[in-house]
């Protein structure tokens, strides 16, 4: 089993790592830097990864992102049991991945990341990485992104925590809706789960404020875990089978 051989100049390297606090058995993340400026015509084609219609009319940001992304989640494939997948991409615009595999994609300002598992060990998979807000845009944004409950428990938090606790409630919750939804095929928004706790060590805990199946109904809470580093919240909700 052998890595990607060749990678482009705009995404020169992978990196297999466990950024996160809890290492999940069975679980395989990989990630890499991009830079948009060193993205060369071809680079898709010499890669093998499809270049979708609304990819190829982006900017070239949005291309680089997208091909880091796709990029890695090949690797982390291969590395998971050996195949070399380069993902479609589904009319809902999420990836299309192997039957029997399940994963998430992320990307932030130059850096992306894909995991992957075998089902047999977990149903789903929620990866996201958001750049850490600044408190005037935290400010501005909480009421957007927290419920109620949330704006109080920001309110009576420490203020120098605001920019934290709402940069990770918007990352954790688009995490927990990357898990979902391959499973529910619902989609839920800001408003339907409720971040009930986290803490320093990188643990968090959430609840379903809406009804999406009769297994995942409103009052149904899970784990997920999170990392803050270099500027990004790096969060994950993982559903064991």
């Amino acid at each position: 089993m052998n890595p990607i051989s060749t990678l482009p100049a705009c995404c020169p390297s992978l990196t297999h790592h466990w950024p996160l606090p809890q290492a999940l058995s069975g679980v395989v993340l990989v990630s890499g830097r991009f830079d948009p400026a060193k993205l060369a015509d071809g680079d898709f084609q010499r890669c093998l990864i499809p270049q979708p219609p609304s990819i190829q009319r982006s900017v070239a940001k949005r291309q680089t992102e997208f091909l880091a992304g796709r990029l890695c989640a090949m690797q982390a494939m291969e590395r998971l049991d050996g195949r070399r997948l380069a993902l479609d991409i589904g009319e809902d615009r999420a990836p299309i991945w192997p039957d029997d595999v399940c994963g998430s994609i992320t990307h932030s300002t130059g850096w992306a990341a894909a995991i992957v598992a075998h089902k047999q060990q977990w149903r789903g998979l929620g990866l996201d990485t958001e750049n850490m807000l600044s408190v005037e845009r935290a400010t501005r944004l909480a009421g957007e992104i927290l419920t109620s409950e949330e704006m109080a428990q920001m309110a009576a938090g420490p203020a120098d925590q605001v920019a934290l606790r709402v940069t990770l409630t918007f990352s954790i919750k688009e995490a927990l809706f990357k898990a979902l939804y391959p499973i529910v095929k619902q989609r839920f928004y800001f408003e339907h789960a409720q971040l009930l706790e986290w803490s320093a060590d990188g643990h968090a805990r959430l609840r379903l404020l809406t009804d999406l199946s009769s297994e995942w109904h409103s009052g149904r809470e899970l784990d997920g875990q999170f990392s803050v580093q270099d500027a990004h919240v790096l969060s994950l909700v993982s559903v064991p089978a």
